[in-house]
């Protein structure tokens, strides 16, 4: 009797919010881009390599993008960060200004 060599959702390594879900497509990370931007939050980009992702802080590329209302400024920021660090995990957090904490934060580039 062959057995299933999946792993359950207690011990298997998750990437933030959607980690669960199948991968984003491109529709729908700018759709949480600008879902971030609406509600007026500032967007930052942190990356880092597979091997530490899960045992210390990630590092943060550039400062937070504060007052930013432009999607494609985003996106190319996030590209700009994957074209330097192409062997990381990328993801992009939304800063609540006012709760002082975070209102979104996903992967938007997964390192093989």
């Amino acid at each position: 009797m062959a057995q299933q060599t999946t792993g359950d959702y207690q011990t298997l390594n998750t990437l933030e919010t959607f980690g669960f879900l199948p991968k984003l497509t491109q529709d729908e990370i700018y759709a949480q881009i600008n879902y971030i931007i609406a509600q007026g939050w500032t967007p930052a980009i942190e990356h880092e390599h597979p091997s530490r992702a899960f045992d210390h802080y990630w590092t943060m590329w550039k400062l937070p993008f504060f007052g930013e209302t432009n999607l494609n400024n985003v996106v190319e920021e996030l590209d700009a960060c994957r074209r330097s660090y192409p062997d990381h995990h990328i993801r992009l957090t939304g800063y609540d200004n006012y709760t002082q904490g975070q209102g979104s934060c996903f992967v938007v580039y997964e390192a093989r």
